[in-house]
């Protein structure tokens, strides 16, 4: 029987992991291309041969996604794979009319078919959009697990923007693992932090081989997932962050609607800044999509070092930059932090951007006077170092996890933001991770 030739929609991250544990091995199927989207500079590449085993001697394409037509007509395809994340479901049903229109199925692979199994108990933390709060979640407990004893490792969901080969598998211990693997601002983004608390990260593309190494010096394994993406790994227990200021979104956005609905503990995040009434809207949707789960109510704790740098100034807010673009919010917790510390003013940074930091701007029209910290490539840094520099301001004030100072000439006082997670009301995040340690004989 001849094979399948498939197309794999993605955005390098969940449709590298669909290939490694589906297709690379399997003799059904021929993938042809690779399609790129949300990340710029990703498309034109290869997915080297080194990592596409035997049957790809060559590697695989990448194109962007625009070429979808054309791919399906001129390869003929048989199948196009949705692998990508934090996508309105009306999105993935026009990506879908695309395909079929052009003659392919279109298909999702589900988590039974692309979790990898660990030797080691695993805790999943995902989210129902990007920037409901996941890696706070995840530092939280993994400070839990700690107080008991355990040695725990996150792993955390793919951002492979550089050589591929490279970065099959990533281990970050310290800042200088960091600047060995030339992270991106969006890498450092996710890793800095656990890096603060002392907990070992794991990255890269290969994540079955990514896992192995992990259960070598893990008690626990944390996965720490990106976008609102469902676990790469087989979890023992499911926890998924959802954000009362975009009530109703845990069942608008995909794959985030998967997560909520398979979630074993749901956590309703930002409830110190979100209207009663939004929170429970969430829990509501809670109690009708997933009445199995347990749902905990958690505040996102904002500070800075100096509220006094902040007081009564002019002041430059930088924020997430995922948060802001794909994850659709206009103010990130920069923003909230000015308001609260009492800044005079927030200064708009629209008039001082430059080049592709003035592109985002035009692409993502919902954004409010803060400036996403983008940093995909180097040119894209120093257009973002520019845009800050020129700004007229007295204190940068970084809602960002990242310390920009170390990698960015900023000719201006900065002022970093942290946020943690807090437990608010019975039942707590802390009683239930608990409870899951005396189950699995770790407490």
């Amino acid at each position: 029987m001849a094979k399948k030739r498939v197309l794999i929609l993605g955005a390098a991250g969940r449709d590298f992991h669909n290939f490694n544990v589906y297709y690379r091995d399997n003799e059904d199927y021929e993938v042809v291309a690779f399609t790129a989207t949300q990340i710029p500079n990703i498309d034109g590449r290869r997915y080297p041969a080194a990592l596409a085993g035997k049957l790809y001697p060559e590697g695989i394409p990448i194109y962007p996604e625009e070429d979808l037509e054309k791919l399906v007509k001129e390869h003929s395809i048989d199948e196009v794979v949705i692998a990508y994340s934090d996508l309105p479901h009306e999105t993935v049903m026009h990506l879908g009319s695309r395909a079929t229109a052009a003659g392919a199925d279109f298909r999702i692979l589900g988590p039974d078919n692309t979790m990898v199994k660990s030797t080691k108990p695993v805790i999943s933390i995902c989210a129902v959009r990007t920037g409901c709060g996941k890696s706070q979640t995840t530092r939280y407990i993994s400070e839990i697990l700690k107080e008991h004893g355990l040695k725990t490792v996150a792993v955390r969901h793919p951002m492979p923007y550089g050589d591929l080969e490279k970065q099959a598998v990533q281990r970050f211990a310290d800042y200088e693992d960091m600047d060995k693997h030339e992270c991106t601002i969006e890498e450092r983004e996710e890793y800095e932090a656990h890096i603060d608390v002392g907990n070992v990260v794991y990255a890269g593309v290969d994540y079955e081989a990514i896992l192995r190494e992990a259960e070598k010096e893990a008690d626990v394994v944390l996965w720490d997932g990106g976008n609102n993406d469902w676990p790469f790994y087989k979890a023992d227990l499911e926890i998924v962050v959802a954000d009362p200021m975009r009530p109703g979104h845990e069942s608008a956005y995909f794959p985030g609607e998967t997560n909520f609905r398979r979630a074993d503990v749901i956590v309703i995040n930002k409830t110190n800044t979100a209207s009663a009434e939004n929170v429970e809207k969430v829990k509501e949707a809670a109690r009708t999509m997933n009445p199995g789960a347990v749902v905990i109510t958690a505040a996102s704790e904002i500070a800075v070092p100096d509220p006094e740098m902040v007081r009564g100034k002019r002041v430059l807010v930088v924020e997430d930059g995922p948060t802001l673009t794909h994850g659709g919010m206009d103010i990130g917790a920069g923003y909230v932090a000015a308001k609260q510390f009492g800044a005079a003013e927030i200064v708009d940074p629209r008039p001082y951007a430059v080049g592709s930091i003035k592109g985002v701007y035009e692409k993502f029209s919902q954004l409010g006077p803060v400036l996403p910290a983008m940093g995909y490539y180097e040119d894209q840094r120093r257009e973002l170092e520019e845009t800050i520099n020129s700004a007229d301001v007295d204190v940068v004030l970084l809602g960002t996890p990242i310390d920009l100072s170390r990698i960015l000439k900023v000719n201006k006082p900065m002022v970093r933001v942290s946020y943690e997670l807090k437990d608010m009301e019975e039942p707590t995040l802390r009683e239930q991770v608990i409870e899951w340690l005396r189950k699995h004989n770790l407490a």
